[in-house]
């Protein structure tokens, strides 16, 4: 297994960076190098960090984009492949990096990405958007350039090519992969290498947060389309879809307002961002804005036990 470093984005994530390092701190490889890139935290998110062997990367917040956080973690990184982890994803099982890694036996794959799930206090709507798009089945050779980088990794050579766009808005994951499979490079899903990744947002932060990606992809696509009609359609559509999933699954009563709430922000996000209007490839479309199919989704896959992190017992274990 070639030797890997891990560099996480924070900001404010007091709540959640230590439940990150102590998955990664559990997994069944032990030799990581940590990048910690904070930009001007004012909570205690350093100083949780830094009660674990990390490196600590600091950039003023002014100077933060996506992409010049990724290139400074990165510069700072020792290993052979570089994981992004957003401080607000943690890990299921012990096994996650190995599995994450894993298509990196195969020296065509350029970029791995895993499975994200959400968390209890996720929205009902968002649940269906990580279903979508991280679904059940990996995929070794994947055909469109998606990818993200709250749970991925590249290898240090093609990073180092390539880099990070520091000028975008967000995407900047899929920037990366687009021109990395120009060059010759395979994008790998690793359905199997799991996060949960939790947002606790307001409607105006997911609004904004679909705009900012929508003005990125864009930029990414320059011909592309999201004009009233898109808006109209794909909000009737995924909101029909949702409603159906969520009474499927004796849920609609208590999430009918969210549903409504976090499609309409999503779409009306979403077309604040797009400018122009030129068509986006049929794939990113499917993949970025279609609902689920309307049917009964598929019994989950039993995980053994003995892969599951146990956080209730590293909480107490760093207590004592």
């Amino acid at each position: 297994m070639p030797r890997c470093a891990i560099i996480v984005r924070c900001y404010n994530e007091e709540e959640h960076i230590g439940r990150l390092l102590a998955g990664i701190m559990a997994q069944t490889i032990d030799d990581v190098d940590i990048v910690v890139v904070d930009s001007g935290s004012t909570d205690a998110t350093v100083a949780i960090a830094s009660r674990y062997p990390i490196k600590l990367v600091q950039i003023a917040s002014e100077e933060f984009s996506f992409g010049r956080s990724l290139n400074l973690g990165c510069k700072a990184a020792s290993g052979e492949i570089l994981v992004m982890a957003s401080a607000h994803v943690y890990p299921l099982y012990n096994d996650w990096l190995a599995r994450l890694l894993a298509p990196f036996d195969d020296p065509g794959v350029g970029i791995s990405y895993g499975k994200q799930r959400g968390a209890e206090r996720t929205k009902y709507s968002e649940h269906k958007v990580f279903s979508k798009w991280f679904p059940d089945e990996s995929s070794a050779n994947q055909q469109h350039p998606f990818c993200n980088n709250a749970n991925c990794a590249v290898r240090y050579s093609l990073w180092k090519e390539l880099s990070y766009d520091e000028s975008l808005t967000g995407l900047e994951d899929m920037e990366f992969a687009k021109r990395a499979m120009g060059r010759g490079a395979r994008v790998s899903y690793a359905a199997d290498a799991e996060v949960v990744h939790v947002h606790d947002e307001t409607l105006r932060h997911i609004c904004n947060r679909y705009r900012r990606e929508a003005i990125a992809h864009r930029a990414i696509f320059p011909r592309q389309r999201f004009g009233l009609l898109d808006f109209a359609r794909l909000f009737v559509r995924n909101t029909v879809s949702d409603c159906y999933h969520a009474g499927h699954d004796g849920v609609l009563l208590g999430n009918t307002w969210s549903i409504l709430s976090f499609r309409l922000m999503q779409f009306w996000g979403t077309y604040r961002g797009f400018a122009r209007e030129e068509p986006v490839t049929y794939q990113l479309k499917q993949k970025f804005y279609y609902p689920n199919a309307l049917r009964k989704p598929r019994r989950a896959v039993e995980v053994e036990p003995s892969r599951r992190i146990d956080y209730t017992m590293i909480t107490a274990a760093k207590d004592r």
